[in-house]
């Protein structure tokens, strides 16, 4: 689906690989609707894009503000045509430690942000673009969930996160399929470890170990690649119901 002068939806906007996203679509021409609850880097990023971006705050597993970011974005650039889920969290608690068992609110928090916050944009995404004009090959939109390769090589302590973003790979499939009537495609990136603030955070001799833990290239992923990616997902009109590991074949060991 081209992606001049149509919109994106991208949640966990404001930084990171969300931020990287919202870049690469304002470059290829397209709207952009940055959905945060970061607001001043959200805000600054969108003054920064000019009239081809807007920022709202919105919490994504809050069904009122999903909707009333949706109509936002609707109001402001007529219609919604792509949506990137990128916001999300991580988590570390073992399954039992020394204190005892892992803390159930903690294990609902990281389900309920990763989880549920992408089905409760994605879902409400797809409602708004069931009412698209289909373009010359009978797209009305296309949607782009984010889990991680810890869905597939979940470490120790990591019961959680690797929970949450299991599922998003569980419900990429059926979403697909629940949608495919409607010419919205649906597919998950699991990416491996890449270049974000919170990674560049660590000491310097933990990003080297990190670097030379990834097979080829021997380095963590930039977030640009990402944002390679979410284009292509867009663009390819044949690539559906799919999960794609952007990790360079790197398999986490299990600490």
């Amino acid at each position: 689906m081209d992606i001049r002068n149509r919109t994106a939806l991208v949640t966990g906007g404001a930084s990171g690989l969300g931020a990287a996203t919202v870049r690469r679509i304002a470059a290829c021409g397209g709207h952009i609707c940055i959905m945060d609850v970061q607001e001043e880097n959200g805000g600054k990023l969108a003054v920064e894009l000019g009239s081809t971006a807007c920022f709202i705050k919105c919490d994504v597993t809050d069904e009122n503000d999903v909707n009333q970011a949706v109509a936002k974005a609707k109001e402001l650039f007529g219609a919604i045509h792509f949506c990137v889920n990128c916001a999300g969290t991580g988590w570390a608690e073992r399954t039992v430690s020394k204190t005892g068992s892992h803390q159930l609110a903690s294990f609902e928090m990281i389900v309920r942000l990763n989880l549920l916050g992408t089905f409760n944009v994605a879902s409400k995404s797809a409602f708004a673009m069931s009412t698209n004009e289909p373009d010359e090959n009978g797209e009305r939109g296309v949607i782009v969930n984010v889990a991680s390769t810890a869905a597939f090589d979940g470490q120790i302590g990591q019961a959680a996160y690797a929970a949450s973003k299991g599922a998003v790979v569980g419900m990429t499939l059926p979403m697909a399929r629940d949608l495919s009537g409607l010419g919205i495609r649906v597919n998950t990136i699991a990416p491996g470890l890449f270049k974000t603030p919170l990674l560049m955070s660590l000491p310097p001799e933990n990003i080297k170990s990190l670097n030379e833990s990834v097979p080829f290239p021997k380095r963590v992923g930039i977030p640009d690649e990402f944002s390679d990616l979410v284009e292509h997902l867009i663009t390819n009109s044949y690539i559906n119901g799919e999960t794609i590991r952007l990790d360079g074949a790197l398999r986490m060991a299990p600490k």
